[in-house]
């Protein structure tokens, strides 16, 4: 399983956010500077983050972006949501009857047990701790 790139660059894009302090609007042309992402590609990430309330947009020659709350409130999970939808690894975690062999299957409950775990792990963490992770291996 791997996310998708758009999930990266939107998760990249929020740690750079998170890393300004928000005390300032940021350009989306310094984000994708910065965090190696194509332009284009960051206009749609920035839209889709506005419309799941991560950010916030200004428009205009002193317009850019910022987090929509504090990097402390704002965790891994909803952002890769925001971008991929609800995370699965497999058709049989959401939907067992999509398997031949239904809940009876022996990797079922391998499957929902490691996505459980992916999710709670990527709820508990936050922009704050990445940004901690970030400075510390600087």
């Amino acid at each position: 399983m791997q996310i998708t790139r758009q999930a990266d660059y939107a998760l990249r894009a929020m740690l750079y956010l998170a890393q300004n302090n928000n005390e300032r609007l940021a350009s989306t042309s310094q984000i994708a500077e910065v965090k190696k992402i194509p332009p284009s590609f960051l206009a749609k990430i920035i839209s889709q983050l506005s419309i799941a309330g991560l950010i916030q947009t200004s428009r205009g020659a002193h317009g850019g972006v910022k987090l929509a709350r504090d990097p402390e409130e704002i965790t891994l999970l909803e952002v890769v949501e925001a971008i991929d939808g609800p995370i699965s690894l497999n058709e049989c975690t959401n939907n067992p009857e999509s398997c031949p062999f239904g809940e009876d299957c022996p990797l079922h409950q391998i499957w929902c047990e490691t996505q459980a775990e992916l999710i709670e792990k990527l709820r508990s963490t936050t922009f704050a701790t990445v940004k901690e992770r970030a400075a510390a291996a600087v």
